[in-house]
């Protein structure tokens, strides 16, 4: 099955398994295993290490990465000194496969940059964000000398570019641009007289993570992880850029024929009932998917209330999914375009998946094509739920 490359998480074997439990399998303990299936792509793990010198903005910005605020529960503890003195993963709040390490801080005058990868156990992390909020010094060099050395990746951040853009608008002679510019060529004119060639400096904002160089430090990450760990990545990020939002719905959109091949090979078990039910289960898990990865579930939206002043309802209003009113099969049925398909889907499938070959062929073929334009319709509306709601937060804050 040429195809099968498309889909990671999923092998011949894996299907042939899945066939054979859920046709000894009543509805609901069936409809329980193909979700479990489906869990497994979520389990793919991404650890991030962050590290800098104290009082780099370290703690801030392993909770902006994971869309809290310095308070919020779960949050990184922060402070004027150094509050890590060991390794310590945050979970997502959403994503617990997702861990962003806060890491001790360098630069004390020991600093030895191989026995500090040692202590943070350098071998589990996917890469590393090394902060500095002024110049990059030798501490950092070093650091990024020797994972480069160990065969892992790593990223430069100059942080709390909120700061030196607020004191620089004081200026007559003001230019964003040009102060974005200077201060990236100054960090990259200390890193390579420190040694580092051709090095790639990306300026955040803890406070503001939407601007600056947020987009390009994404695409870089995105560019160098394995493909199995970008779609985590991307769906993990919050989702504070029309940027973002545009890939969130690519990586989504990626993962649509994989759960209908899961639905079509569900239709070739001749159980009566059995395919509506999954694909129903199906549909209603992704789409749940859908809101939390856009930030459109209720408590998503009750911390973008709290930040622009905006009530749920007032964001509510911009959403024109006809899910919107809740995940119900009337809502459902109303993504395939009629809701006779679905209901043909019950009763011919049930019939020719009796039909050896031929009956596997036309029962799975319908049941991929009823999944795929459900799921394609759904994420369609609610990505663009997501931007309408994504706009309107963004000038509020404006």
């Amino acid at each position: 099955m040429a195809f099968m490359d498309d889909f990671y998480m999923i092998t011949q074997e894996d299907l042939e398994d899945i066939k054979e439990s859920i046709s000894n399998q009543d509805l609901p303990t069936a409809i329980d295993t193909i979700k479990e299936f489906l869990e497994k792509q979520d389990r793919v793990e991404l650890n991030v290490g962050v590290t800098g010198e104290s009082g780099s903005g370290k703690s801030t910005f392993v909770n902006a990465f994971r869309g809290l605020g310095d308070e919020e529960e779960g949050s990184a503890k922060t402070g004027p000194v150094e509050t890590t003195m060991e390794p310590e993963a945050y979970h997502h709040p959403k994503y617990k496969n997702v861990k962003v390490w806060d890491l001790p801080g360098i630069g004390t005058p020991n600093f030895k940059a191989d026995e500090y990868l040692k202590l943070v156990e350098f071998e589990r992390y996917d890469f590393f964000i090394i902060i500095a909020s002024d110049r990059f010094r030798e501490c950092h060099t070093q650091l990024a000398t020797e994972i480069m050395r160990m065969g892992k990746t790593f990223y430069f951040v100059r942080s709390k570019m909120d700061s030196i853009i607020e004191a620089e608008k004081r200026k007559k002679s003001f230019d964003q641009k040009r102060t974005l510019d200077t201060i990236r060529e100054d960090c990259k004119k200390g890193l390579r007289k420190a040694g580092v060639e051709d090095p790639v400096v990306f300026l955040i904002s803890n406070f503001e993570l939407s601007k600056y160089d947020l987009n390009l430090l994404q695409e870089r990450m995105e560019q160098e992880l394995p493909q199995h760990k970008r779609r985590v990545l991307m769906l993990a990020l919050p989702n504070i850029t029309l940027e973002i939002n545009e890939k969130k719905k690519k990586a989504l959109e990626e993962n649509i024929g994989k759960v209908a091949l899961l639905s079509a090979l569900v239709a070739t078990v001749p159980v009566p009932g059995l395919s509506v039910a999954v694909d129903f289960a199906i549909v209603t898990k992704e789409i749940e998917t859908y809101y939390s990865t856009f930030g459109l579930d209720d408590p998503s939206l009750q911390k973008l209330c709290e930040r622009s002043g905006k009530t749920i309802e007032e964001f509510k209003s911009l959403m024109k999914s006809p899910l919107i009113g809740g995940i119900n099969p009337a809502s459902l049925l109303s993504l395939a375009g009629a809701a006779f398909l679905v209901v043909a889907e019950n009763t011919v499938e049930y019939a020719v998946s009796l039909v050896p070959l031929l009956g596997t062929v036309v029962a799975g073929g319908m049941s991929y094509m009823t999944v795929s334009a459900m799921l394609k319709r759904a994420l369609k509306d609610i990505a663009e739920d997501a931007r309408n709601v994504l706009i309107a937060s963004v000038q509020t804050e404006v």
